[in-house]
């Protein structure tokens, strides 16, 4: 990634920025245009009145997402169940996770419920009833308890049949088709014959060289399916296309690894590309995790200024708007199209990863969260992007992508004489488009994102698609409830999160370093994927790399002389990475005498003044982080980012063990007991212990278990790992 890149220059700046701040810029960047705020409102309104009126529960995935959302313990367990058939191939195992999961639930609540033959289909298959045995007048009570009982008594083959045949009708409902021909031939049936089309081919991340080949193969074949099954009428804009995930492509695709990164997925993606360019057909890179943001865009921009694109219109890309980079990204993609002279597709999305981005960040330590963390403030960041798509950014083609009855008539009434498309999941949202595309209505084209796998294939874009929209607070959850208020559904995002005050951020949503609080602050982390962070920590671990170690016995503090050993980095056994020098019988003599002495003393050590040292030490290993780090990367040969995560665990190992002194150490519990008698539960240590680190985790493991005993009141004599003594 040179220091020229348009597309992140200076863009890492948004990446953990303060939520508060940006929303309330953005906030005056969505604020409708004076005079639209009752158009806007008017023509939502509708849109959910025609999806109300004319919503087909045949189709299914409506309904499924109402039925059986995440938010229901029912949801919960089919994804368990097909979790279970997809990937563990010991069939016992799976009769017997079946036995035990559909026990757990209420299936027959959701018979009767609904119109729908998918969901009835699929809740008969799922409880089996009719089928199989007779009901007696006692098992109409309780259907859940036969169920459980057949799947006890039973081999179960029956049983995974049917959840098989379940979960191949839900396909249906998700993806396009099998095969990208299948995707096609379904094209020119007579409902999806107005669409454009996306086809997204499902899959997991590459893991492996060979994982990337075949992805990449399979993305070939199918470019050219689409192309040879295309009239070449219009512009590329306006034909069927591609969506390519980068992450397919490389096993490495990692910040860490951004070099390797960047040069084999530029190179893949340029053949892609042309291929696509050749059979005259568009091609979108498709949105990724927020750590591969800015390797994604330096790919992307790699490609986008290749000369064999020159004139050719049809490389695209998705934004997504929870991210905070998102409008930053969007006035990049503006001056690169600018700088080609070249337009660029852009599929504006809302985003598809929002747990696991919160749920990363705290686990990761950061400073604060890449994505918003209100829904409103997410559309507040959607409808700004789009103002200044529509407004400010001629060479920028928008591609709205949204089943939002609101944000599609705010886009229509600012798009003003821009040419855009809509774009819509396949499965959902048909009543709202089919009216948007009419040509009496809105008359706006909108293009289909097509998923295109086996059956196997499905899961986990079956997942995504359920945290993205089975909530109950989910608009494609409301939009069918005839009970929820038509304008509590289209009010304005504005407006709403102006109603908030000054809470903007989401008060439940803890910020990485309130993770443990009040009992504990959590150990902060570098973002690996933000040079502005990982640059001056890696030069840190590189001047600690340069040190040449030394290790003795230590007890009570006197350092002793032993049998001294050279250690070599094991990556490269010709470097000297310090010595250390063993113990012998008699420092082994002395240091058991010495804890045994100091035991007395110390188990009467108030709780306080225990917990405060161990707190002391965690701030001494936080202030030699990267020192600590080298010396994983030297010694035990772990990975700069292993290293890092081994030295964090460490720290919230003396960070628990401090608040666990305090909790059960400070004052005895008293407990009731006979009148004049006083019960009062106390702990105390139990003597010395004696804890050895493992080589793997010389940091964490080895502090976590002196930490722990030395909390309890108890002395600890401590040998490290012969590989990793130095540590």
């Amino acid at each position: 990634m040179n220091n020229t890149s348009i597309l992140t220059a200076d863009l890492n700046r948004y990446y953990l920025a303060d939520e508060t701040a940006m929303v309330r810029d953005l906030l005056e960047r969505a604020r409708p245009i004076s005079g639209k705020e009752t158009r806007i409102h008017e023509t939502a309104v509708r849109l959910v009145e025609v999806v109300r009126r004319e919503r087909r529960e045949s189709s299914g995935l409506h309904a499924f997402l109402n039925h059986y959302d995440l938010s229901s313990e029912e949801g919960v367990i089919l994804m368990c169940l097909a979790e279970a058939l997809l990937r563990i191939p010991d069939s016992d195992t799976v009769n017997r996770l079946i036995a035990d999961k559909l026990s757990a639930a209420n299936w027959e609540r959701h018979l009767g419920t609904s119109d729908s033959i998918f969901v009835n289909a699929s809740t008969w298959a799922l409880m089996l009833t009719g089928r199989m045995i007779k009901l007696d007048d006692a098992v109409h009570h309780k259907p859940v308890d036969t169920l459980a009982g057949m799947a006890t008594r039973m081999e179960e083959p029956v049983i995974r049949a049917a959840l098989k045949t379940a979960m191949r009708i839900m396909a249906h409902q998700f993806v396009m088709g099998r095969t990208i021909q299948e995707a096609l031939d379904r094209t020119h049936e007579e409902e999806f014959k107005h669409y454009r089309y996306s086809f997204d081919m499902l899959g997991e991340a590459a893991l492996t060289k060979k994982d990337a080949d075949r992805y990449h193969d399979a993305y070939l074949s199918a470019i050219g399916a689409i192309g040879g099954n295309t009239p070449v009428t219009g512009s590329v804009l306006d034909r069927p296309g591609i969506s390519i995930k980068l992450s397919a492509l490389c096993p490495r695709f990692e910040f860490t690894q951004k070099t390797r990164a960047i040069t084999e997925l530029s190179d893949r993606l340029q053949v892609l590309v042309c291929a696509a360019r050749d059979a005259e057909i568009g091609l979108t890179v498709d949105a990724e995790e927020a750590n591969r943001l800015e390797l994604m865009l330096a790919v992307f921009e790699n490609v986008y200024l290749s000369r064999e694109l020159d004139e050719w219109q049809g490389l695209g890309i998705a934004v997504q708007c929870y991210q905070k980079r998102a409008l930053p990204v969007l006035e990049r993609l503006q001056q690169l199209a600018r700088q080609a002279n070249r337009v660029i597709p852009v599929r504006l999305v809302k985003g598809a990863y929002w747990d696991a981005e919160i749920k990363s960040a705290q686990e990761a330590g950061l400073k604060d969260f890449p994505v918003f963390t209100r829904k409103s403030n997410t559309d507040i960041s959607y409808l700004a992007c789009a103002r200044y798509l529509l407004e400010q950014c001629p060479l920028l083609y928008p591609q709205f992508a949204t089943h939002n009855a609101h944000t599609i008539a705010y886009v229509y009434h600012h798009a003003g004489g821009r040419d855009y498309e809509f774009q819509r999941l396949h499965g959902m949202g048909e009543e709202l488009y089919d009216w948007v595309t009419d040509a009496g209505n809105l008359n706006r084209p909108c293009r289909i994102y097509a998923p295109v796998g086996a059956h196997e294939d499905l899961l986990p874009y079956l997942v995504r698609r359920l945290l993205e929209n089975g909530a109950n607070t989910s608009f494609v959850n409301q939009i069918v409830h005839e009970q929820v208020d038509v304008d509590a559904i289209v009010a304005d995002p504005v407006a709403s999160t102006e109603a908030v005050g000054d809470k903007i951020r989401h008060p439940r949503i803890i910020l990485p370093a309130d993770l443990f609080m009040p009992r504990r602050v959590n150990s902060p982390g570098v973002n690996f994927a933000d040079d502005n962070e990982l640059k001056p920590y890696t030069l840190d671990i590189k001047a600690a790399l340069k040190t040449q170690w030394a290790a003795r016995p230590r007890i009570d503090g006197r350092e002793l002389s032993g049998q001294k050993i050279s250690i070599t980095d094991p990556a490269h056994r010709d470097v000297a990475v310090g010595t250390t020098e063993y113990a012998d019988e008699q420092a082994v003599r002395l240091a058991i005498d010495t804890a045994a002495g100091a035991w007395p003393s110390w188990k009467t050590t108030t709780a306080e003044t225990r917990a405060g040292m161990l707190e002391r030490a965690a701030d001494l290993f936080e202030s030699h982080r990267a020192e600590l780090a080298a010396r994983c990367i030297r010694e035990a040969g772990k990975t700069v980012r292993d290293s890092h995560d081994d030295v964090r665990e460490a720290i919230d190992f003396l960070r628990y063990y401090a608040a666990g002194c305090r909790e059960h150490f400070s004052e005895p519990l008293a407990l009731p007991g006979p009148a004049g008698e006083k019960n009062r539960l106390g702990y105390r240590g139990r003597g010395i212990f004696f804890c050895i680190s493992p080589w793997n985790f010389p940091v964490a493991i080895f502090t976590g278990q002196i930490a722990a005993a030395l909390a309890a009141g108890n002395t600890v004599i401590a040998k490290p790992a012969e590989q990793s003594s130095l540590t």
